[in-house]
């Protein structure tokens, strides 16, 4: 954990499409971030499907990886779409290797949520569920300002740049009061 008033942020994108917008969200909150704050983005596409066989073993590196980065870090950023009106496979299987004992690194984490969808409720079911996992864990989810930008696909260029510019505020407004709620938590 860092010091003082800086913050830093481990991003995860919940999704592994090379033309994702939650990792174009993901990139465009650590462009947006506030003065003091750093975000780190984590790939989770090395992650394999969790197999409590292979983590009696010992975690896997990537697995491995993830808590470490999850425990050092002040915050945790998960930018997420929703798949059937829920968390993509990849981001839950994700979330369930991290959160195996000993010393799961979710416990009294500060966690943003933002997403992003090409349909009208922006990741609204897929965040509620994230919610839901994090009670169990443990994790302090910030409730407000909510980041769920709907139809997507109309506010990002073609190279994945966010170009609508009340979106940018909001995330920049979101990135704010989740570096306050950081700092608050610590």
């Amino acid at each position: 954990m860092s010091g003082g008033g800086t913050v830093q942020i481990l991003g995860i994108a919940g999704s592994l499409r090379r033309g994702s917008f939650n990792a174009a969200t993901l990139r465009a909150a650590q462009e947006l971030a506030p003065s003091g704050m750093t975000i780190e983005s984590f790939d989770i596409a090395p992650i394999q499907p969790y197999n409590e066989d292979v983590r009696e073993q010992g975690y896997p590196p990537p697995v491995e990886d993830l808590r470490v980065r999850i425990k050092a870090a002040d915050g945790l950023l998960i930018v997420t779409p929703e798949y059937n009106y829920s968390i993509p496979g990849v981001l839950k299987n994700a979330i369930d290797w991290a959160s195996r004992p000993p010393e799961q690194p979710f416990d009294g984490k500060p966690i943003g949520l933002m997403g992003a969808s090409m349909g009208t409720h922006g990741t609204s079911r897929a965040q509620y569920h994230l919610r839901q996992c994090f009670v169990f864990l443990n994790g302090l989810v910030m409730n407000l300002p909510e980041v769920m930008i709907p139809q997507a696909q109309n506010k990002f260029d073609a190279e994945g740049k966010l170009i609508d510019q009340p979106t940018r505020d909001f995330i920049a407004a979101h990135l704010a009061a989740f570096q306050a709620w950081v700092l608050r938590m610590r």
